[in-house]
């Protein structure tokens, strides 16, 4: 039985749709009637050979087939936008700087750059990560293009932001649940950056809120400190999931008695409201993996 060949502008009416919440307005986005698109999803319901909508209340909702086609048609586009900008993008040269918090560099970048150079590999990329502030300075300064950073409020005036993700927060311990010379009646052992930050802040607040003491027990200059500091069992400190160390966990606030903690936003800051189309789509990079990644 001879495989579909799926059409990608159907797959692309699909996706709009999905993500718009209507396939009217996706027809309006995309330049077609709505008849046009009607007649698109149903060409791509035939050729998947099963149901992708089942009703959900007065509208549609996706089924597992088409879950699994959502997921498959965004990276089709994703490699065939890809593709294009790269044939057309090959004689692009410049610098574009990016910048990056220690929490998610390392997971990050390296996926970030390798999708990018091999679309233009005549620009070249400088990146730096650092703590937020210092990015803020720089993206103020026009010192950065792009930078990807947590927004705990904090930002220049003339910095542009999109939201990425909103990612929980939460308590980070040792793996093995051990906290050194930590007794029951003395003030929780904390760990956080030297110069606090937004996460020291908000896990103090909560923790004064129920009335649990605390104490600084270990401060550092640097994220490889503070994970450092927890694996040894030395404290808890507050963060996300996201670019954990080996040896630290996420912990269940409830089962240790912990307070719950707000989430916060994962941002895109550009030092310019649009940029040339090659930076843009680095800027579209950096948004799909770091979403990814999540």
């Amino acid at each position: 039985m001879a495989r579909p060949a799926f059409d990608l502008e159907v797959l692309r009416s699909f996706v709009t749709g999905m993500e718009l919440g209507s396939f009217a307005k996706a027809a309006d986005r995309l330049g077609r009637s709505t008849s046009a698109v009607s007649a698109q999803i149903r060409k791509l319901e035939d050729q998947a050979g099963t149901a992708i909508f089942r009703k959900a209340g007065r509208g549609l909702a996706l089924t597992e087939a088409g879950e699994t086609m959502l997921s498959y048609a965004r990276r089709l586009l994703d490699l065939n936008d890809e593709a294009a900008i790269a044939v057309q993008g090959l004689a692009a040269e410049g610098i574009i700087r990016i910048g990056m918090q220690e929490d998610f560099g390392e997971v990050l970048l390296p996926k970030v750059l390798g999708r990018f150079a091999r679309a233009h590999p005549k620009v070249r990329i400088e990146a730096r990560v650092g703590r937020k502030g210092e990015l803020m300075e720089r993206i103020g300064m026009g010192r950065l293009d792009l930078a990807v950073a947590w927004d705990d409020g904090a930002a220049p005036a003339a910095a542009y932001r999109s939201d990425i993700a909103t990612v929980p927060v939460g308590w980070i311990g040792p793996a093995d649940g051990a906290m050194s010379n930590q007794r029951e009646a003395e003030p929780l052992p904390l760990i956080s950056y030297d110069d606090g930050c937004w996460f020291r802040s908000i896990g103090t607040a909560a923790l004064d809120r129920i009335n649990q003491p605390w104490r600084v027990a270990l401060t550092s200059a640097s994220l490889s400190g503070i994970w450092a500091g927890v694996s040894a069992g030395l404290g808890l400190t507050v963060r996300t999931p996201l670019g954990l160390a080996a040896g630290v966990c996420f912990l269940d606030a409830s089962a240790h008695g912990l307070p719950e903690l707000p989430s916060i936003r994962l941002a895109l800051y550009r030092c310019e409201a649009e940029l040339d189309p090659v930076a843009e789509r680095l800027a579209a990079i950096l948004t799909e993996e770091a979403r990814f990644v999540l």
